[in-house]
């Protein structure tokens, strides 16, 4: 008998963003942005954690055996995804997508009807991923400056 892959024993939930396994994703995404990024990542000054909470946004994390896997974060005002990641010895399988699908879901149950997102063409893996679960190329619609593609999409 096969074993399931990881991401099948990954629990996702709601979080709070200032909360230590949140900010330990966030850590890390920073970390991997400023490695990936040519001339680096500067995430400026901190964004309100109340962003991302209910009724303003929402912010999800994965784990496993209590352990942070992933995260993503949803912007209410902006329709915007944030913060997409996934850490190394999970990646390839199949958990970015259960994670963006879980976004889209929490964005249809606080009554949003299209999402965007920025991101940057260093992160071909989101590119990719962006581009195969629907998501379309848009026009730029922020001043984000490490960004260089901006997506939308349905709900």
């Amino acid at each position: 008998m096969s074993r399931p892959p990881p991401f099948a024993e990954a629990t996702i939930t709601l979080a709070d963003p200032a909360g230590p396994e949140a900010q330990h994703c966030l850590s890390a995404y920073f970390h991997e942005l400023d490695r990936r990024f040519p001339g680096g990542f500067d995430p400026g000054p901190p964004t309100d954690p109340a962003r991302y909470r209910p009724p303003l946004g929402a912010f999800l994390i994965a784990s496993r055996n209590g352990r942070p896997l992933g995260c993503v974060a949803l912007s209410i005002p902006d329709a915007e995804v944030k913060r997409l990641w996934i850490a190394p010895e999970a990646r390839g399988q199949g958990l970015a997508r259960h994670l963006m699908a879980a976004i889209e879901d929490q964005a249809r149950a606080m009554g949003l009807a299209r999402l965007r997102l920025d991101t940057n063409p260093s992160l071909t893996e989101a590119l990719a991923l962006y581009r195969s679960l629907g998501w379309s190329e848009i026009p730029r619609y922020n001043d984000n400056p490490h960004a260089q593609a901006w997506f939308a999409k349905a709900l």
